[in-house]
């Protein structure tokens, strides 16, 4: 019985040594600034203040963005993708009319946390539609580390910038400029969404 025991011990000992290994996780070269941000676009004059009415001027609350990697994960570039959430031709009333949603792929500098992009193509769809009709061009993007707040109080990064299209139809005569894009990093607590 002795020798079935201590065979039994040799054989399970590897499997335990084995099993307290800890693999080592790859990050992507953007790490710093990838994440889920809840945000909520404004519409603003030239100088970024909203206009009268501005905040949340088409009604769609905060809504979810997605910054992430490309497939060539360099330190460089990143998307922003705000998941077709920004369809302001449907607040206009226009069902067929190009959206304004918005992907994007964007310069950055990891170390200041900063993006932007000058009259980039807009990879967004919005069911089944391209929306690349306009150019974006995303201005003053940064993300702050430990700036924001959550609903239950709580400190977050938070992220904010500005879209503007090339040739948006509704410029000048709405009174704004461009969309500044603001909020924080999304948390996974129900409380805070």
């Amino acid at each position: 019985m002795k020798k079935v025991l201590y065979f039994a011990a040799m054989l399970l000992l590897p499997a335990f040594l084995i099993s307290c290994e800890k693999d080592d996780i790859e990050k992507t070269a953007t790490v710093s600034m990838a994440g889920q941000w809840y945000v909520q676009i404004d519409a603003v004059d030239d100088d970024g203040n909203p206009i009268d009415g501005g905040e949340d001027y088409f009604g769609v609350g905060r809504v979810l963005l997605l910054t992430y990697n490309t497939a060539d994960n360099k330190s460089t570039e990143m998307f922003v993708d705000d998941l077709s959430a920004f369809d302001i031709a449907d607040f206009y009333g226009y069902g067929g009319y190009p959206s304004y949603a918005f992907k994007s792929k964007v310069n950055i500098d990891t170390k200041s946390l900063t993006f932007s992009c000058n009259n980039a193509e807009n990879l967004a769809e919005v069911n089944g539609y391209e929306c690349d009709l306009y150019p974006i061009t995303i201005t003053e993007g940064k993300i702050l580390k430990g700036a924001g707040h959550q609903n239950n109080g709580s400190v977050a990064d938070s992220i904010v910038f500005y879209v503007s299209y090339e040739g948006d139809p509704w410029y000048p005569d709405d009174g704004y400029a461009k969309y500044r894009v603001s909020g924080v990093r999304y948390s996974g607590l129900a409380e805070n969404d």
